[in-house]
């Protein structure tokens, strides 16, 4: 692996502007070490959602699941507990009528005042949508989606009742609808499918990726973009890219933890004992899971920092891929992405709600930090050219020392 040229030239594909996203967990358990529970703890809960307050996270994503707490309700419970950050819902259009849907993200949105944003999950596993009754084919749940998000913004700006006679929704004399707090909520998705693709870059707000090698993610936004351009969009889609830092003092103390977590992790999914990672034998159906194995499969370590191997010990059950190193080597490692185009970054991680503290106190800043730079001087500074990570020898000996 050669280590780039550093030019101090911001690239034309460089985002201006960044935000950061977390996701909020309702109790102790983690991959790492795994707590029996289906339930709230909620002092910890509390504490979490404070941490990403404090932090100067930007949002935080409400996960969902068929065995998980309801999204909406605790996308509320941030919303009172919190003054800043923005609720991510999660939301299947399978769960929930998309005019009630509208109904209830608005009503968030007006007791945030204006923070609400929803990320529809069409759903990757036949499997997972059995279980709450959905029998959709995967390339027709797309489809689905696509009329849902129509339904969502013509129930939140229509000024008069209208009738609708889809593929998927029927029913008339619907409206006019409850109303945002301001404007209309945005709309995220993500996926990998060529359906994915397809809706998110022709509709949505935001599309989300996980963590990608630097050219590989590129190209998939450049991908997204071409839909959106060739649909006559003006404003594109924004780009989330999610990673799972291992952050430490120094280089070498990060991959000591990074080699612990591993085989932690992969004991605790060979055991089946956190969350989803239950139903996730087999080879994965949705193409995400499915790219981030090739890319394991392929190699364990990729550009300045990001590391397959975690993907690989869960067989890719969700976000999973990391970065690893110090906060230096982190923060600049998340600059790359920047500079490829991603302006919402969500970082959480394997210890969730240390990690979550330490990102809000070593990371973040270091990043605001350049961007801040970057505006006022229109040059790049040099912590990338700085803290190469794996663009060494010294890095890369370090990612391999726990090898088995």
């Amino acid at each position: 692996m050669s280590t780039p040229e550093f030019d101090p030239t911001i690239p034309e594909t460089a985002a201006r502007e960044v935000e950061f996203i977390s996701l909020s967990h309702l109790n102790p358990s983690t991959e790492l070490e795994p707590v029996p529970s289906r339930g709230i703890d909620l002092p910890y809960f509390r504490r979490y959602v404070k941490a990403l307050e404090d932090g100067g996270y930007d949002y935080t994503l409400l996960p969902y699941g068929s065995g998980t707490a309801d999204s909406f309700v605790v996308a509320s419970a941030v919303g009172q507990l919190t003054e800043r950050i923005k609720p991510i819902v999660a939301l299947r259009p399978n769960t929930t009528f998309p005019l009630v849907a509208a109904q209830k993200l608005a009503t968030l949105d007006q007791l945030t005042e204006g923070r609400a944003v929803v990320h529809l999950i069409s759903g990757g596993s036949d499997a997972e949508q059995a279980r709450q009754g959905d029998y959709l084919p995967k390339e027709r749940r797309y489809a689905r989606t696509s009329e849902y998000i129509d339904l969502l913004r013509r129930a939140w700006t229509e000024p008069a009742p209208f009738d609708h006679h889809g593929e998927f929704y029927d029913f008339d004399g619907f409206g006019p609808g409850f109303a945002p707090y301001d404007s209309p909520i945005p709309i995220s998705i993500g996926g990998q499918s060529d359906e994915a693709f397809a809706v998110g870059g022709e509709k949505a707000d935001v599309f989300s990726f996980w963590g990608e090698p630097l050219d590989d993610l590129r190209g998939e936004i450049e991908r997204v973009h071409a839909i959106a351009r060739a649909a006559g969009r003006t404003t594109l889609p924004r780009i989330w890219v999610t990673f799972r830092p291992i952050v430490a003092a120094t280089d070498a103390l990060a991959w000591e933890k990074a080699h612990d977590y591993v085989a932690r992790i992969a004991a605790t999914f060979e055991r089946g004992v956190f969350g989803k990672q239950l139903h996730q034998k087999g080879d994965p159906q949705n193409v995400g899971s499915q790219r981030a194995l090739t890319f394991a499969n392929a190699s364990e370590l990729y550009d300045r920092a990001l590391w397959t191997k975690t993907a690989a010990a869960t067989n890719a059950a969700g976000a999973s891929t990391a970065l690893v190193g110090s906060p230096e080597t982190v923060a600049a490692a998340i600059l790359d992405y920047v500079d490829r185009g991603a302006d919402l970054v969500s970082i959480r991680g394997y210890d969730t709600l240390n990690d979550a503290v330490d990102y809000g106190k070593h990371v973040l800043p270091l990043v605001r930090e350049e961007l801040a730079h970057r505006m006022a001087t229109g040059r790049r500074g040099t912590l990338q050219a700085e803290h190469l990570g794996g663009y060494t020898d010294e890095y890369r000996q370090l990612a391999t020392a726990g090898r088995a």
